[in-house]
C-alpha cells in the first residue's frame, strides 16, 4: 500500500481527534440529557404518588371514598399516558384512574414491588412506562393499607434522547469531515515552511555548495532542522572541494613523472643511440617508476587506512630504540647540515611497530630538511597528566604561517609551493602519519612560531604498555609498511 503522506496523515489525524473529542462530549451530554429525563419523571410520580397517599389518608367516611375518584382524576389533569390504580393487598381493585390515552387497564394487571421503586414497563401497545407503587394507610373502618401503583407514559422522552443520539451520530460524522477538510488547509498552510526548504535545497547543486538555507525565516521547531542541513552542506562543501583538489593534485603528481618518461623516450629514439645512453634513459625511467610505485602505494595505504583496512600489529615498541635507529639512518642527511640529533627521554608502547617507525620517520624527515644550519633536532619522549605517550619533535627553522597550518596534513598539501613537484616527495607524508596515528587512536599536531615548529605525536593510555588494545573486527587485512620515504 502507498504510504500516506505527511499531509494526508496529520489531516487524518486531525479528523479522528476532533471526531473523537465531540463524540466524547456527546456522549457526556446524552448522559446527562438521560438522567435529567429520568429524574423528571422519576420526580413526577413520587410527586403525584404522594398525593395520592395524602388524599386516601383523609378519607374518614364512605362519602369521602365516593368522592375519591374525582379527587385523584382532578389530580391527573394536565398529565396524559399517566394511569393510577389503588388495590388491596390481596390484589382486590379499589379504584382505578387514567389520565388521556393511558393503557391501564392492561399494564396494571401486573404487579411491582410496593416500595416506592421506580421500574420501567412495557405496555402491550410497544410503549415504555415508567410505574411506581406503595402502600397508603387508611383511617376508616380498620380497613387494612392501600396500595397507590401509579404509571407513566415515558415514550415521549426516549423519542427525544433517540433523535437526539441520531443528531450526535450525524454532528460528530459531519464534524469530522469538515475538520478534515479544515485540517487539510490548516496542515497545508503549517507545512509551508518545509516546502520552502525542499525548494531551496533543491536549487542546491554540486556547483553551488555554497548557498545555505535561512533559520531567520522558518519557525523556531525547524530552526534545528536547518542548521544540521546547513552544517551537512558545509560538510559536503569542505569534501568537495577536498577531492576536487585531490583531484587536481593526483593528476598534476602522476603527469610530472610520466611526462619526463614519455619526453626521455621520444629523445632516446629519436636517433640511434649507444647502449650507454640507453642504459641510463631507463635508469632515469627506473627512477620515475619507483617515484610512481611509492606514491601509489601510498596512496593504497591512505584509502584502506580511511575504510578501516588496515589491521595494525599489537605488539610491545620501543620508541627510543626507534628513533635511535632513525637517527642512524638520517645521519648522513643531518651531517650534510651539520645537525645535531638529539633524543630525550625514553618510552614503550603497544602498536604496529613499522607503522609508528613510518610515522615517526615522516616528521623527522621533514624536521631535518626544514632545520637551520648548525643547529640540532630534537626528539622529547613524556609521559603526559593522562598517562598517554607524547612524542615532540621540534627543530628550528623558517616558521610556518599559520594559514597553512590546518592543512599540513592534507594530501598533497605543501606549505612551500615551490617545491611542488620536486623530488622531494609527493605531499603524502604527513597525511599517511596522521592516518597511523589516528590508526592507533592518537593524534597528532603542530606548532610553530618565532622559527620553531614542534610537532607533537600523541598516543593514548590505553594504547601505551600494560593497556588493553586489539584491533577492530571489523578490519579484514593488514597493508605492509612501505619504504621509509618521507615527504612533507
Amino acid at each position: 500500500m502507498k504510504r500516506l503522506s505527511l499531509t494526508n496523515r496529520l489531516t487524518l489525524l486531525f479528523a479522528l481527534t476532533s471526531a473523537a473529542m465531540l463524540l466524547g462530549l456527546g456522549l457526556v451530554v446524552n448522559t446527562l440529557v438521560e438522567r435529567h429525563f429520568a429524574e423528571l419523571d422519576t420526580e413526577a410520580l413520587t410527586g403525584k404518588l404522594e398525593l395520592a397517599r395524602n388524599t386516601l389518608a383523609k378519607v374518614r367516611s364512605r362519602a369521602d371514598m365516593e368522592t375519591l375518584p374525582q379527587q385523584l382524576n382532578a389530580a391527573l389533569v394536565g398529565h396524559p399516558g399517566m394511569a393510577l390504580v389503588i388495590r388491596w393487598p390481596d390484589a382486590a381493585t379499589l379504584i382505578t384512574v387514567s389520565g388521556e390515552d393511558s393503557p391501564a387497564k392492561q399494564l396494571m394487571q401486573t404487579r411491582v414491588r410496593d416500595d416506592a421503586t421506580p421500574v420501567r414497563q412495557s405496555g402491550n401497545d410497544g410503549k415504555p412506562y415508567l410505574r411506581m407503587a406503595a402502600t397508603a394507610p387508611l383511617e376508616f373502618s380498620e380497613a387494612p393499607p392501600a396500595i397507590v401503583d401509579i404509571a407513566l407514559d415515558i415514550s415521549h422522552h426516549e423519542h427525544f434522547i433517540s433523535n437526539f443520539q441520531f443528531a450526535l451520530w450525524l454532528i460528530v460524522i459531519l464534524a469530522a469531515v469538515v475538520s478534515g477538510i479544515l485540517g487539510r488547509f490548516a496542515v497545508r498552510k503549517g507545512l509551508e515552511p518545509l516546502r520552502a526548504i525542499n525548494h531551496a535545497a533543491s536549487a542546491i547543486t554540486a556547483n553551488r555548495l555554497d548557498q545555505r538555507l535561512r533559520a531567520d525565516t522558518v519557525p523556531v521547531e525547524l530552526e534545528e532542522l536547518v542548521h544540521t542541513l546547513n552544517m551537512m552542506l558545509g560538510r559536503l562543501e569542505e569534501s568537495f572541494q577536498r577531492l576536487s583538489d585531490y583531484s587536481s593534485d593526483l593528476a598534476h603528481e602522476l603527469r610530472t613523472p610520466v611526462s619526463n618518461m614519455l619526453m626521455q623516450t621520444q629523445v632516446i629514439l629519436s636517433k640511434e643511440r649507444s647502449a650507454d645512453e640507453y642504459r641510463e634513459i631507463l635508469y632515469s625511467n627506473m627512477e620515475e617508476f619507483t617515484r610512481l610505485s611509492r606514491m601509489i602505494a601510498d596512496m593504497l595505504f591512505l584509502a584502506k587506512s580511511e575504510h578501516g583496512l588496515v589491521a595494525p600489529f599489537n605488539e610491545t615498541v620501543d620508541i627510543g630504540q626507534e628513533v635511535r635507529d632513525l637517527f642512524s639512518f638520517f645521519e648522513v642527511l643531518a651531517e650534510g647540515k651539520n645537525l645535531a640529533l638529539v633524543l630525550d627521554g625514553e618510552g614503550h608502547v603497544h602498536g604496529d611497530r613499522m607503522l609508528l617507525r613510518r610515522a615517526i620517520s615522516n616528521v623527522l624527515s621533514n624536521a631535518i630538511r626544514h632545520s637551520t644550519a648548525e643547529g640540532e633536532v630534537v626528539v622529547n619522549l613524556k609521559r603526559t597528566d593522562d598517562d598517554a605517550l607524547a612524542i615532540r619533535i621540534t627543530n628550528r627553522g623558517d616558521t610556518i604561517a599559520q594559514e597553512h597550518i590546518p592543512r599540513l596534513f592534507d594530501r598533497f598539501y605543501r606549505a612551500d609551493s615551490s617545491r611542488h613537484g620536486s623530488a622531494e616527495g609527493a605531499g603524502l607524508g604527513l597525511a599517511i602519519t596522521k592516518s597511523i596515528f589516528l590508526l592507533h587512536g592518537g593524534s597528532i599536531s603542530v606548532e610553530s612560531r618565532d622559527g620553531v615548529t614542534c610537532f607533537e605525536l600523541r598516543l593514548p593510555p590505553n594504547r601505551v604498555q600494560d593497556g588493553n588494545w586489539t584491533a577492530p573486527h571489523s578490519i579484514q587485512s593488514r597493508i605492509p609498511a612501505v619504504s621509509t620515504g618521507a615527504s612533507e
